[in-house]
């Protein structure tokens, strides 16, 4: 009887904590659909719970803030799912860490870049809007997402300096700043979105570009 009531409690467990998986997404794409097609001043607890068909304490309890709601939207947008595995960790970032040749690494990393920009291109468009209107939530969560960007273009700066493939005399700091910049999903917007370029011919572009800025020619 104490091995059937211990069996019992891990599959209740387990059940309960799979249906609040699938409640945080259902949340999660209400929350994203109200962003892209309404923009972010639609995005209230109330109106996410009514699009997700769920109670606006079911919203508050299982992300607190509008503010931490539009962050877990737009990270599982980047990442392209809900599993909670660093970016870093991934397949496309890891591939660029495993190619033999600089000029290949940062091929890599230009079709990472590509990807994300493909994910999450409506939705920060609308995000940035509010930003540049003067709303504290997404001016911070602009500066947050800003400085996650800076972490992973040092990580890739750090290692093509410990792999030989930095171009000799270009300073570090620099070399992260000109990473920085050119793989922005904001510079992906421009160029596909406003610009008309179809996301091959960016991501060749931004593999010519960070070749040229960083590796010897």
């Amino acid at each position: 009887m104490e091995r059937y009531s211990m069996s019992r409690r891990v599959y209740d467990n387990t059940r309960r904590a799979e249906q609040a998986r699938l409640t945080r997404r259902r949340i999660l794409d209400a929350a994203r659909e109200l962003l892209v097609d309404l923009g972010p001043a639609a995005v209230t607890m109330r109106a996410v719970a009514t699009h997700a068909d769920v109670s606006v304490e079911t919203v508050r309890k299982t992300f607190g803030t509008k503010a931490a709601l539009i962050k877990d939207v737009y990270d599982v947008t980047l990442a392209g799912d809900d599993e909670p595995i660093p970016m870093i960790d991934r397949p496309e970032i890891q591939a660029v860490f495993t190619a033999a040749d600089p000029r290949d690494k940062l091929a890599r990393y230009a079709f990472a870049a590509r990807r994300v920009g493909e994910r999450v291109g409506p939705l920060l468009a609308k995000l940035l809007a509010g930003a540049r209107g003067g709303d504290p939530d997404l001016t911070r969560f602009r500066e947050t997402t800003n400085h996650e960007r800076m972490i992973g273009a040092e990580g890739v700066v750090r290692h093509l300096a410990a792999t030989g493939g930095l171009r000799p005399g270009l300073d570090a700091e620099r070399a992260r700043d000109i990473v920085w910049t050119l793989i922005s999903p904001e510079v992906f917007d421009l160029f596909v979105g406003e610009r008309g370029w179809s996301p091959d011919e960016y991501e060749q572009w931004l593999a010519r570009a960070l070749a040229d800025a960083l590796v010897t020619p």
